[in-house]
């Protein structure tokens, strides 16, 4: 009787349903981790738009006040070293082009200012691309630099949105 070498064919399934297990439990916590990390960065990108508009605000107080735009804020697309704009129309380098284009890091950021020249009000809200996926919530901020948090929707950023 010859000595069978390898592995039978029940040795192997075992090891496939020993390996689907572990994915299964695994996934769902890989998802998690990666929409945490998604929340993060949007509640960081958030702080760093409100550094961004602070500066912006004292430079161009009389004439501007608050950026119109994202676009204004960043580099205005240009791949090479940013130079800032003095006049602060084509980009003022506060923020990468990442940002500047308004999608990050699976959320898409809403920017408006209000009143003036010079505009007085900025809102930023930040929002998951595909809620439950890439984040469950929503983050926003206004001219007073605190960052707020909500599981609901956030249709306008007001004192009434719990801040983290």
């Amino acid at each position: 009787m010859k000595k069978q070498k390898g592995f039978s064919l029940i040795e192997l399934l075992i090891v496939v349903a020993i390996i689907l297990i572990i994915a299964a439990i695994a996934i769902p916590n890989l998802l998690r981790a990666r929409m945490a990390a998604n929340e993060a960065s949007a509640a960081a990108a958030i702080r760093t738009l409100n550094t961004a508009e602070v500066s912006y605000q004292n430079k161009f107080n009389t004439t501007k006040g608050y950026a119109p735009t994202l676009v204004s804020l960043g580099p205005n697309g240009v791949a090479a070293p940013c130079v800032p704009d003095p006049a602060g129309v084509t980009g003022d380098c506060q923020i990468d082009s990442v940002l500047a284009s308004g999608t990050k890091g699976g959320y898409v950021y809403t920017y408006a200012s209000a009143g003036g020249p010079p505009a007085v009000s900025y809102t930023v809200i930040a929002t998951p691309i595909t809620p439950n996926q890439t984040g469950t919530r929503q983050f926003c901020s206004f001219e007073d630099a605190v960052v707020r948090g909500s599981t609901a929707v956030i249709a306008a950023c007001t004192g009434a949105v719990l801040p983290l």
